[in-house]
């Protein structure tokens, strides 16, 4: 039997890492001076809920190589394999130390998710499926790296204020961008975040423009699943989104997941990407 982990930064929903087996190593949620592991003593809202009312700062930060070896010692004597998918190699040190725990083991493989978010979780479940069928580990992996270019990741802001105080923006870009309701779109390209369309105007109506503008026109996008994550957005405004992604009659199943404390520390809440594979 193959097992399959996965850094927290998945995004995945907790019923599908439990009806899947998926083993989770939490990243580190710096906020000011203290440090919380995401998922397990933080989540988004309650960081959201330090940052907005005491004013702190936060950020997240890669767990450890040792971390990692431990994590994989709970599981490499118990299974064939371990296949661990980490954040994308381009947003964080987590696949370099994962790399240099899975040295220290004969049967554990690490695969690069060059993604973030439920964009990785597409490759987690994607492991999942390949290790449920018996596939061999080199034939997982294999299948995963083939996999990881195939992942469609981006997400629409609706403030900057977060990317201000993760020094990813000027204070008088955020000042503009928020005065002229300005909402960008974040995409993920080659491992890296990226600036892509940018949205003006109502929220709401922004991210409908935005999922039509990602699915309209066109045949090659894999219809078996897409990934609605947002970060603290209201149910409503998460309604809307839905309706404009049935209306394209693409997929055959839409999964809500919450974002993690790491795409909740540099985008904040109202937050919401959709996430899908291309054929």
């Amino acid at each position: 039997m193959v097992k399959i982990t996965a850094d927290s930064t998945c995004d995945l929903s907790p019923d599908l890492i439990n009806s899947h087996g998926i083993g989770i190593v939490p990243v580190h949620v710096l906020v000011d001076d203290r440090d919380y592991l995401d998922g397990v003593d933080i989540t988004s809202d309650a960081l959201f809920e330090m940052v907005e009312t005491e004013g702190l700062s936060c950020r997240t930060a890669a767990t450890n190589s040792y971390e990692y070896e431990q994590f994989f010692s709970k599981y490499a004597g118990g299974f064939d394999a371990v296949i661990h998918v980490s954040l994308g190699s381009g947003f964080s040190s987590c696949y370099q130390n994962a790399c240099m725990a899975a040295g220290n083991f004969e049967n554990v493989y690490v695969v690069d998710s060059k993604n973030l978010s439920s964009g990785s979780g597409h490759i987690v479940l994607k492991a999942a499926e390949l290790a449920a069928k018996g596939e061999r580990p080199e034939e997982i992996v294999a299948k995963l790296v083939e996999e990881t270019a195939r992942v469609e990741a981006s997400f629409v802001i609706e403030k900057l204020d977060y990317l201000y105080k993760g020094g990813r923006c000027s204070g008088l870009e955020m000042f503009g961008a928020n005065l002229l309701h300005i909402r960008p779109c974040i995409e993920v390209r080659d491992n890296r975040m990226a600036v892509g369309r940018k949205y003006r105007g109502n929220f709401d109506r922004c991210l409908v423009q935005y999922v039509q503008d990602r699915l309209e026109g066109r045949s090659d996008i894999d219809g078996s699943l897409v990934f609605i994550t947002h970060s603290s957005c209201a149910p409503e405004t998460v309604d809307k989104v839905k309706a404009a992604i049935d209306k394209s009659g693409i997929f055959s199943k839409v999964v809500e997941t919450n974002a993690g404390c790491t795409i909740s520390s540099h985008c904040g809440p109202n937050t919401l990407g959709i996430l899908f594979k291309r054929k």
